[in-house]
């Protein structure tokens, strides 16, 4: 039975406008960046941007896959490559002060490296603007190149995010340009190197419980360390139909479950993101 569409009590959120928020609004604005925070409509923003942190979103504001639960713009091809754009998110991580920086991208199939290569420019660059600042990635599937994966990896980030976003059965359905079993071999290929994983996924989009175990089984034995869990929430009527929201308390039962599994560090609530409090994630999981 599908639940009716007014949120539940425990959405409720911070309202965008404090000081600080129009300060980090103010250094986006001045760097001609992007943030997954707008772009995404992410609930969390008014909370984040107070707290001084922001999810910076690279490669243009066209995504080249139209996934059914996401609200960034989509196109055939992306735009133009801006040369400077890595200059530009590092200078706002030294603006504004933060410890871990997070940055995502849309998927750019149209480009040989699916935008790898800046990637790993944007990690150089902020580890020289802005020495000592943790850089945590979370970037798309690269469509299999593994040459492109290994570009970000050789530059060396604290957290390597690549997310599963649901359960393999929904996911052939919100997901028609991805694919669920090379979401697993990218994952399982950072961790072959050693490099701290994460990976997030939604709920509230058909799965069952245990299809939702089956996907934490599937990601610890690709040996993902870190795991967060949200609910979907859909950006518009055009979007994949939100079948129902699970509560707080089933929340915290899926991070136990999870954290049974192995996880190092588990975060999962109505409201968790994948870049959601990432600094205190990676903290939590013993990333310092």
């Amino acid at each position: 039975m599908k639940t009716n569409k007014r949120l539940p009590e425990w959405f409720k959120v911070k309202a965008p406008g404090t000081e600080n928020y129009r300060h980090i609004k103010s250094i986006i604005n001045d760097e001609s960046l992007n943030t997954v925070c707008e772009e995404a409509r992410c609930p969390n923003i008014g909370d984040c941007w107070d707290r001084g942190t922001a999810t910076f979103m690279i490669l243009g504001d066209v995504c080249t896959r139209a996934c059914r639960y996401c609200a960034v713009v989509s196109g055939k091809r992306g735009g133009d490559l801006d040369i400077y754009e890595p200059l530009r998110v590092a200078q706002a991580v030294k603006r504004m002060g933060i410890q871990h920086a997070v940055v995502t991208s849309v998927d750019r199939d149209d480009l040989p490296d699916g935008g790898a290569a800046v990637f790993a420019q944007t990690i150089h660059t902020i580890r020289r603007i802005a020495p000592g600042v943790r850089v945590e990635v979370l970037t798309p599937d690269f469509g299999g190149n593994w040459d492109a994966l290994n570009s970000v990896i050789s530059a060396k980030p604290d957290i390597f995010n690549h997310n599963i976003e649901t359960s393999e059965r929904i996911f052939r359905v919100v997901r028609p340009k991805g694919n669920y079993a090379l979401s697993l071999e990218f994952l399982a290929r950072v961790n072959a190197t050693n490099c701290p994983s994460k990976s997030g996924m939604m709920v509230g989009l058909g799965e069952t419980k245990e299809e939702i175990i089956e996907t934490m089984d599937d990601l610890r034995r690709v040996k993902c360390d870190i795991l967060t869990i949200g609910q979907y929430l859909r950006p518009s009527a055009k979007h994949v139909p939100l079948d129902r929201y699970y509560t707080p308390a089933e929340f915290m039962e899926l991070k136990e479950i999870a954290l049974g599994k192995g996880f190092t560090h588990v975060e999962a609530g109505p409201l968790v993101r994948s870049s959601y409090h990432a600094e205190e994630q990676s903290i939590a999981a013993g990333r310092k």
